[in-house]
C-alpha cells in the first residue's frame, strides 16, 4: 500500500512539473529590447554655459524698465567687487568659446581686439564686462555674435509689410487681458530692484535658476498672446521665439567639437528659451550656473 501511494505521489508531481499547464512562462528576451534612447547617441556633448544677464548700462529696450533708483553702477563700488566675483566664478566653466548678444554689423572681433589692447574698459555693458573680461584673462582669440534678426522682420520687408502691421496691431505687453499679467509685472518690479540689494553672483544664480527661466518663458504665454483667435500666438512663433530659434543655430554654427565649452552671454529673457532647445537637443549639454 505503501509503495503504490509513493509511486502516486511521484506521478503527480511529474505531471504538473513536465505535462500542459498554464502557467506562464517569463521571458527575459522583451527586456533586452528596451534601451535607454541616450544610448542611441554619443555621450560627448559639447558644453553650453548660459549666462542670462541684466543689461549692465541700462539700454531701455525691455517691456520692463528698471527705476532709476534701482539702477547699479558696475564701475562703482561695491558692484564693481562683485563683477570680478562673477567673472571669477563664471571662469571656473574654463570656455574655450565665448558667445554675445551682438548682431555681425556690431564687429564683436573687432571690439573685442581693442579690449585687449586697453580701450573700453569704462565701457557698462555686460558684453564687455562680463564677456570679453572672461575671453581676455582666459586668453580667447576671438567673441562670436550669435543674435539674429527674426522672420517677422522678412515677412513685413519681403513678403506682406501690411500683414505684418496688422500683426502687431495692440501688441504691446500692456494687456490686461488676464490676472497672470499683473502677477508677472509684480514679479518683474521686484526683481528689478534686487541687483541694488543682493550680491551679483547670488542674483545671476537666482535669475538663471530652472524655476526663473521656466517663469520667464510663460511670460510670453499669456497677456498679448491671447490676443484674436491665433494673432499674438502667430507673432510670438515668427518674432520672438524664431528669433531664439535663429539664435540657435548660430550656436550650432559656432560649435566645432563635442569638446568645446560655449558661454553664452545673453539677456535672460533669450536665456529661458535657450534652455528649453540645449537641454531637447542630442548635441549639447546644457550647464546650470549654480553647479560651477
Amino acid at each position: 500500500m505503501l509503495k503504490k501511494l509513493k509511486v502516486l505521489l511521484i506521478g503527480l508531481l511529474l505531471s504538473t512539473s513536465c505535462g500542459d499547464n498554464n502557467a506562464p512562462v517569463s521571458d527575459k528576451s522583451e527586456e533586452t529590447l528596451i534601451k535607454p534612447m541616450s544610448s542611441y547617441f554619443p555621450s560627448a556633448r559639447a558644453r553650453v554655459l548660459v549666462v542670462g544677464s541684466f543689461h549692465f548700462d541700462y539700454p531701455g529696450l525691455d517691456a520692463m524698465k528698471a527705476d532709476e533708483s534701482d539702477k547699479i553702477d558696475v564701475l562703482e563700488e561695491p558692484k564693481k567687487s562683485e563683477v570680478t566675483e562673477l567673472v571669477e566664478y563664471l571662469k571656473k566653466f574654463k570656455p574655450n568659446k565665448i558667445a554675445i548678444e551682438a548682431h555681425p554689423e556690431w564687429n564683436a572681433a573687432l571690439k573685442y581686439g581693442e579690449y585687449r589692447a586697453g580701450e573700453h574698459g569704462d565701457k557698462r555693458d555686460e558684453r564687455y564686462q562680463l564677456a570679453m573680461r572672461i575671453g581676455n584673462e582666459l586668453q580667447l582669440d576671438t567673441l562670436y555674435s550669435i543674435d539674429a534678426i527674426p522672420f517677422s522682420e522678412d515677412l513685413g520687408k519681403v513678403v506682406d509689410s501690411a500683414y505684418m502691421q496688422e500683426l502687431w496691431k495692440d501688441f504691446d505687453f500692456q494687456s490686461d487681458a488676464d490676472i497672470y499679467t499683473d502677477l508677472y509685472r509684480k514679479w518683474f518690479e521686484d526683481e528689478s530692484k534686487l541687483a541694488s540689494k543682493v550680491h551679483l553672483l547670488d542674483y545671476f544664480k537666482y535669475m538663471n535658476s530652472r524655476e526663473s527661466h521656466n517663469y520667464g518663458y510663460g511670460a510670453y504665454l499669456i497677456g498679448d498672446f491671447k490676443l484674436g483667435e491665433f494673432q499674438g500666438a502667430d507673432l510670438i512663433s515668427v518674432w520672438w521665439y524664431n528669433r531664439n530659434l535663429r539664435i540657435f543655430r548660430n550656436i550650432q554654427r559656432m560649435t566645432e567639437s563635442p569638446e568645446d565649452r560655449i558661454l553664452v552671454v545673453i539677456g535672460n529673457g533669450h536665456a529661458a528659451i535657450l534652455r528649453q532647445l540645449l537641454e531637447m537637443s542630442p548635441e549639447f549639454e546644457f550647464v546650470e550656473l549654480d553647479a560651477l
